[in-house]
């Protein structure tokens, strides 16, 4: 029987883990070809999650929790959960019910026919269209940048088989942007098409400073056409800022009485350089720091400790 490893990463979801946890086990109760256990990776949630969930090991056996010395972020703790699990496949859910577990139905079906990657791709979303309209921009400008094409409003929720974690594992980035490995790596995304959900409870645990960060780390990780960027709109901007020197220069020869140069024009010329070069500047230290994370070689994640994981006995039709 091939066995499946469900992952989701937790912080303060006590409300919506036990929504999430039935949802699973009706999946397992449907597919009766596989042995499943649902896994739980907490990045030290403030509210009772952890308890939830320990309480939920007790009654069902097919669970198990890992729980994070810190919060490591929403990068690091869930590849570090991918990357701990034994299965011939693993599918990675969120905890908000956004992301409708029923899917997994076609995941499987995809995987057996030999995809090695199966994503959930959102086509729409009842969230709110403001947010859904700048995910779809920046996709579209991150494929355009990258240097290898990405899959538009994945976000990660799919399955991965055994072959692409095994890659998974050799992979030592502090900051390991799984959708962009995927396609680094040169594997297929075949999409399966949702519409997500609003969130049962709670609200979003995302602002707009970690919305910020993940498409830097995204966009940074994939692509080295924004330094490049840099170099050349300095270039450019060399050359205008000569010329249009020249050009005052040969009028104030030929009208030099009556030809004023004004402050105006100087001051417009400097704020939009130096806006440019504190721009660049900003971008240049986000890779130099992308390095200075790695050089330090940090660990990915620190566990605090796990609870009934590896799991010891999962979950199947028969035993529901």
């Amino acid at each position: 029987m091939k066995k499946i490893s469900i992952i989701t990463p937790t912080y303060n979801e006590e409300e919506n883990v036990t929504l999430l946890i039935e949802a699973v086990m009706n999946v397992a109760n449907v597919e009766k070809n596989y042995a499943f256990e649902h896994i739980f990776i907490d990045n030290h949630s403030t509210d009772n999650t952890v308890e939830v969930i320990t309480a939920k090991i007790k009654e069902f056996p097919h669970i198990g929790l890992i729980v994070n010395n810190r919060n490591f972020g929403q990068i690091r703790s869930p590849f570090h959960a991918l990357i701990s699990t034994n299965s011939d496949a693993t599918i990675q859910i969120c905890a908000d019910m956004q992301e409708p577990p029923e899917l997994i139905h076609e995941f499987l079906r995809n995987w057996e026919n030999g995809a090695l990657v199966v994503g959930g791709v959102k086509e729409s979303s009842e969230e709110s269209k403001l947010l859904f309209f700048i995910r779809s921009f920046y996709y579209k400008l991150l494929s355009i940048i990258t240097e290898h094409p990405l899959t538009s409003q994945f976000t990660g929720f799919g399955l991965y088989d055994q072959t692409v974690i095994s890659q998974f594992k050799k992979i030592e980035d502090l900051y390991p942007y799984s959708r962009g490995l995927i396609s680094d790596l040169g594997y297929e995304v075949v999409e399966v098409k949702y519409r997500q959900k609003k969130r049962s409870f709670g609200v979003s645990k995302n602002n707009l400073f970690t919305l910020f960060d993940f498409a830097l780390v995204g966009m940074i990780s994939n692509s080295k056409i924004p330094i490049r960027i840099a170099t050349i709109i300095g270039f450019m901007f060399s050359i205008f800022s000569f010329l249009i020197g020249f050009i005052y220069l040969l009028l104030k020869l030929s009208f030099w009485n009556s030809f004023e140069i004004g402050l105006a024009p100087i001051l417009i010329l400097i704020s939009f350089g130096l806006s440019i070069i504190i721009f660049f500047l900003g971008i240049i230290g986000e890779y130099i720091g992308s390095i200075h994370s790695e050089v330090l070689r940090r660990p990915r994640v620190l566990e605090k400790k796990r609870v009934n994981f590896p799991v010891d006995k999962p979950i199947n039709k028969n035993e529901i």
